[in-house]
């Protein structure tokens, strides 16, 4: 249980052995990393959260979006999967940022966590509800509803970026990512709540607390000329036990593009 009374949806993932919990992305739920998981099946039980307000997690009806809260989801996931800590963790994005706020305040939870593109910016030097990033603007006008699964389907798939992932990926987001509704199935993500939290991804303190992060954190970095990508070797440098790889042929969705690749690098990083 989180704060707010939230029930934190874990996903298990299988495989066998040391359990290994993934935090997924703005918009997406932790099913999407289910391709991810099946390569590291012989070395983790692969657990993901939904992250409040995405995929099983519900979010409270009085609730704002507050980053720190995204980290009290993670929190309470780790918690529940390895209370004893010596887990492994996977971030993505934002799932990375809740996790390494986890850590923070749980210093012997994790032994590592991979964290691919944290958005973790000096505070109010990120995207605003003032002036939209894109990001922003294409979550407002996500299309919120559509007549089956099939036809999201068909239309995730043909359009920027989802037509770069995996197609089992596209698969997973729409399959768990909505559900039955009168016109035929909804978005679990209301768009606006996605767009809210692009807006306030500069306004959590995590930038000014890195250096308070005891937990060894490998920062990984794809090739895009602009943020997330950008920032990565400087939030690698502010943490006190990191490693920083770049990876210039990938970009932000390189866990859903190729998530072998991807378990491959985890799978490297764990001892």
């Amino acid at each position: 249980m989180s704060s707010d009374q939230v029930s934190v949806a874990i996903h298990e993932l299988g495989g066998a052995g040391r359990p290994l919990l993934i935090g997924h992305a703005t918009g997406f739920h932790g099913y999407c990393y289910l391709p991810l998981a099946d390569h590291l099946s012989d070395r983790f039980t692969s657990y993901a959260l939904d992250y409040r307000g995405h995929g099983d997690t519900p979010k409270p009806s009085d609730w704002e979006v507050d980053w720190e809260r995204y980290g009290d989801d993670a929190l309470a996931a780790a918690r529940s999967i390895a209370p004893d800590g010596g887990l492994i963790g996977f971030g993505h994005s934002m799932g990375a940022t809740g996790l390494m706020m986890a850590a923070r305040r749980d210093p012997g939870l994790f032994d590592l966590i991979v964290a691919f593109e944290p958005i973790v910016f000096p505070q109010n030097a990120g995207p605003s509800g003032e002036d939209p990033s894109p990001m922003v603007q294409g979550a407002r006008r996500r299309r919120p509803s559509f007549d089956s699964f099939e036809q999201a389907i068909d239309n995730y798939s043909s359009k920027f970026p989802m037509q770069m992932f995996d197609p089992e990926v596209v698969r997973l987001y729409v399959g768990h990512g909505f559900r039955p509704a009168p016109e035929g199935v909804r978005l679990k993500c209301d768009p606006e709540l996605e767009a809210s939290t692009f807006a306030a991804g500069a306004s959590h303190p995590t930038w000014d607390q890195l250096h308070e992060i005891a937990t060894r954190i490998v920062v990984v970095g794809g090739g895009d000329e602009m943020g997330p990508a950008q920032v990565a070797p400087q939030i690698a440098e502010r943490l006190p036990n990191s490693l920083f790889i770049e990876q210039p042929d990938s970009n932000h969705f390189g866990p859903f593009i190729d998530p072998a690749g991807t378990a491959d690098l985890i799978a490297d990083m764990v001892p």
